[in-house]
């Protein structure tokens, strides 16, 4: 069934006859791994080797995903959905590896992404004490959050500066901790095999969420340094052992972010206006992308990639939404949280804690009255096209980088000038065609949303339409030359105001007022971190330390058995086959999107129908784990999450194991496909041997 029919009564029913205890719930940090919980369950001893090995073999893309090292030549593997960015960015009118596949022969064929980054943590520090000792006591919200920024970005640099490592503070527990991350970076990065999206993709946005599944999402990148491939010391062995239902596998990713620590006035104000927001302006973009895609084939392949993560995202917010509605979920976090403040005020010891709750829900409220221009002026959901990203980027550069590291926006700090930088000079291809057709949407959202007599929409417009507008300050800026963007950037402030390019003059047309809400949604966010500060000690002191945080889109370990489960009173199995992918080809006509690529229907008879293909567990994730490697009990690699079924989207909000179910393509169909259907056999060769040969 589609995503925006799933059925609350469903959710209700899933969270109500769940375990009570929720044995393989968590997203747990490698520094703090559920040792206990494991023995207990699962008789199984989680030893410091079998975490460290997992936890360097594992990869962050900064296109938003997760993969893993599968051989000692750097040898990486990830989903197909998370590699299309870098595919799209390497694909032509002549040349569509995003839709037709992608086979390097040799290192040779490997072809270099475009502006790709992938991440390998190397070490974990708490910084808790050293954050909050730079924050003086009693300071007004908008002081401590500079003062926190000021701490940060000194922490960062240092630690850059040190281990010539990337170098990040993550928020833990919504201000109750804070973990420096250093990872090592890999910027020449090159694309090894890619299916076509077809087979990566089956069954399209109609199955999208849904089991059983047929999908062979996935994409074969390497890592280089100094121009060879990078030589790697741990990385993932493929496993020999057959998964079956009821083993224990492991998950480790980097899920981007859950919001099950939040206070219900937080729950609410996402329920009531974010939620509604987003899905209206996710619809009005999959409408409008969706019909432009339909006009050429050309326009559907440079928007191909754009629409499919609106689809996804409009579908995952779609099901989250639909959890927000439920009184069985929503009626289990009000009662939580009652219970909590009733043992807050029972107690006696924790009064900040206690008060914690109202701070939030009076920050939230005034973050609500700024919410609308904020995205629409300081999120740029007013501006949304590359060119104006670029145009932003260029003018704030010039202003913040001569500041003091500690005072600048974040995303200038030394620690961030590497990634800035990669992004900001790629050569990725940017459509003028497109963009006009994105910005005068935005522009035409904008003034819907603020009303045209607006005084920031009358000067945005300038006396023109969205539609005139638009046209004009793509045709006339130079922003996407990259060489423009370079001497511009390298000349400061002063160069870029005289420039006169007409979509940075645009973006310093709004920039004070975006500032400023950007400010002031700063300060009321320093006062909930504060406030859940307050509530994580208190909790931490009357419950352990024994829980793990909400998602940041940084490492984490997840676990649960291979199990089937029942729907509507129908039992669905663990795994599905490559038989089942034909079956499902028939039963819908061979139409798209079920229909199959003209080399699946040429090499069926060679395979083995038998190969279970893709197939489902409990282990905890979320958006971000896309690409994450999934071992057994040895540490082998066993397959690779792609997704989760309908009853998966609430486990933003909270967790449940009798129906959600984590989605994976089976490592044995991997291999079937790469050697009977793609031919690949020097993929297979380096993924059965774990090093490249020849």
């Amino acid at each position: 069934m589609n995503l925006r029919f799933l059925s609350p009564m469903l959710v209700a029913a899933a969270l109500a006859t769940g375990s009570a205890t929720h044995g393989d719930e968590g997203m747990w940090l490698y520094e703090n791994p559920p040792r206990q919980l494991l023995k207990e369950r699962h008789n199984f001893d989680l030893t410091d080797a079998w975490l460290e090995h997992l936890r360097l073999s594992s990869v962050r893309f900064n296109s938003g995903g997760s993969g893993s090292f599968v051989s000692e030549d750097g040898l990486v593997l990830s989903n197909h959905h998370v590699g299309a960015d870098a595919l799209q960015k390497l694909s032509s009118p002549e040349h569509n590896y995003l839709r037709d596949s992608f086979h390097a022969k040799s290192l040779a064929d490997e072809l270099p992404c475009v502006d790709l980054e992938l991440n390998v943590l190397q070490s974990i520090e708490d910084v808790t004490a050293q954050v909050n000792a730079g924050v003086p006591a009693g300071a007004a919200p908008e002081e401590a959050f500079k003062a926190r920024r000021k701490v940060i970005a000194g922490i960062e640099k240092e630690s850059q500066e040190k281990t010539g490592l990337r170098s990040n503070v993550t928020t833990l527990y919504q201000g109750g901790a804070y973990h420096l991350y250093r990872f090592k970076r890999y910027t020449d990065v090159r694309l090894v095999f890619a299916p076509e999206q077809q087979a990566a993709f089956f069954g399209g946005d109609p199955d999208n969420f849904e089991f059983p599944r047929y999908n062979l999402d996935v994409c074969f990148f390497r890592a280089y340094e100094d121009g060879k491939p990078v030589k790697v010391a741990h990385h993932l062995k493929w496993s020999e052992t057959p998964l079956k239902e009821g083993d224990l596998t492991f998950v480790s990713g980097h899920p981007g972010r859950t919001s099950r620590l939040q206070t219900m006035a937080e729950l609410e104000y996402l329920r009531d206006e974010q939620f509604p927001y987003t899905l209206v302006r996710l619809k009005r973009l999959e409408t409008l992308l969706g019909n432009w895609s339909n006009r050429s084939a050309e326009n559907a392949r440079r928007a191909k990639d754009d629409l499919f993560g609106i689809q996804n995202s409009r579908k995952a917010r779609d099901g989250g939404h639909a959890g927000l509605y439920d009184p069985v979920l929503m009626g289990r976090k009000a009662e939580a949280e009652r219970l909590f403040r009733t043992r807050l005020a029972a107690n006696g010891e924790y009064p900040d804690a206690a008060a914690a709750y109202e701070r939030i829900a009076a920050a939230q409220k005034a973050i609500a009255q700024q919410a609308l221009r904020f995205r629409l002026l300081e999120a740029n959901h007013g501006f949304n096209c590359e060119s104006f990203e670029i145009a932003r980027t260029l003018l704030r550069a010039g202003e913040e980088r001569p500041k003091a590291n500690g005072g600048r926006l974040r995303e200038f700090t030394d620690s961030n000038r590497q990634p800035l930088e990669l992004d900001l000079f790629s050569e990725k291809p940017i459509h003028e065609d497109l963009e006009i057709l994105k910005l005068a949407d935005s522009l035409t959202f904008l003034a819907e949303q603020l009303g045209v007599g607006d005084p920031t929409v009358q000067k945005i417009l300038a006396g023109k339409s969205p539609r005139v507008r638009a046209a004009e300050l793509i045709l006339n800026s130079k922003v996407r030359d990259v060489a423009f963007r370079k001497r511009l950037y390298d000349g400061g402030s002063s160069a870029v105001a005289e420039a006169k390019d007409p979509l940075i003059e645009l973006a310093r047309a709004v920039d004070n007022e975006a500032r400023e809400l950007r400010k002031a949604v700063e300060a009321q966010d320093e006062i909930k971190q504060q406030a859940q500060a307050a509530i994580a000690k208190a909790r931490f002191a009357l419950e352990g330390t024994s829980k793990y945080p909400d998602a940041t889109f940084t490492l984490r370990l997840s676990f649960g058995p291979v199990a089937g489960y029942e729907d509507n009173g129908q039992r669905i199995p663990a795994f599905t086959t490559l038989a089942g992918l034909y079956e499902r080809c028939a039963a819908m006509g061979n139409r798209e999107p079920f229909d199959l690529p003209a080399r699946w229907v040429k090499k069926k008879a060679a395979l083995d129908l038998n190969t279970p293909f893709n197939f489902v567990s409990t282990a905890d994730i979320i958006g971000g784990n896309s690409g994450s490697p999934v071992v057994n009990r040895a540490g082998e690699f066993v397959g690779i999450i792609f997704d989760g079924n309908l009853s998966s989207l609430v486990l933003d909000f909270a967790y449940e194991d009798t129906v959600a179910r984590a989605l994976s393509v089976d490592a044995r169909a991997i291999i079937e496909a790469l050697n009977k259907v793609y031919g690949a056999k020097n993929v297979v060769r380096e993924l059965q041997s774990g090093r490249r040969r020849g």
